[in-house]
């Protein structure tokens, strides 16, 4: 059964939309952002919490992003998942604080290289897979998907494939997947990618990247077998979008419980 998941994507310590693609060091000016919200990161971690909305993950985007990630996650203490710089070092230290799960993607890759050694000094720092999700999100590159760290702006050597996950899912609960050539432009997802995601999957998935419609929940189960689940970000009212809203989301939970 495919579900809606949400997020609290966070940048310079604002809840935040962007256009992932758009996401630089080097080049800041290029940043797109759809939607600055005014409210706190707590007033979302609330919503999900009041409408039992559960998986959602909460990104830092940058730095400047650990008060409003730590203000989420006193919400709902063990509800929300957290992702964004964590690290062998401080993984624990983000369960500690509330976090049910550390979401992990650029340290696994040192020099946009895979490091097994890496991912099994996290999963020992956070007592097991059970407390690990993998981020696998990617770009497309022809046919095929290469993991991308830091933001999204450097490819890995690491390809998105059954071998990838079936590796991986030894070592952590759930994967979590933008396709970040289609993040935060409401055009549609890569039902491809969806499609090729529910034929891998052996535990949970969440994928995000370029849903518009709340159509596009029937759409992901219908391609992925009901394997993976779904989130919104810049179509949601929540975050200013006007092509889907919060409420028929957890109404599409609420019916497939």
């Amino acid at each position: 059964m495919t579900k809606f998941r949400g997020c609290i994507d966070l940048h310079s310590g604002v809840v935040k939309q962007i256009v992932g693609g758009t996401l630089s060091d080097t080049s800041p000016s290029t940043l797109k952002t759809n939607f600055t919200s005014s409210l706190p990161s707590s007033h979302f971690a609330a919503l999900y919490r009041e409408h039992n909305v559960t998986g959602c993950h909460v990104i830092k985007l940058g730095p400047g992003c650990d008060a409003a990630a730590e203000e989420a996650l006193a919400v709902w203490p063990g509800g929300l998942q957290i992702g964004g710089g964590i690290n062998e070092g401080n993984a624990k230290g983000w369960i500690e604080r509330g976090a049910e799960k550390v979401i992990i993607t650029s340290y696994l890759f040192p020099n946009a290289t895979f490091s097994m050694g890496r991912l099994e000094a996290v999963l020992e720092a956070v007592g097991g897979k059970e407390r690990l999700v993998i981020d696998l999100s990617c770009r497309r590159r022809g046919d095929r998907w290469w993991v991308a760290m830091d933001r999204w702006q450097t490819v890995t050597d690491m390809e998105v494939n059954k071998e990838t996950l079936d590796l991986l899912s030894g070592y952590c609960s759930e994967f979590l997947i933008h396709a970040a050539d289609v993040e935060g432009l409401c055009r549609g997802i890569d039902g491809d990618l969806v499609k090729a995601l529910g034929s891998w999957a052996t535990i949970p998935i969440t994928y995000a990247g370029g849903a518009y419609s709340i159509e596009d929940l029937a759409q992901v189960e219908e391609l992925s077998g009901g394997k993976v689940d779904l989130t919104y970000g810049s179509a949601l009212d929540i975050f200013g979008g006007d092509k889907v809203k919060f409420e028929d989301c957890v109404r599409w939970n609420k019916e497939k419980v």
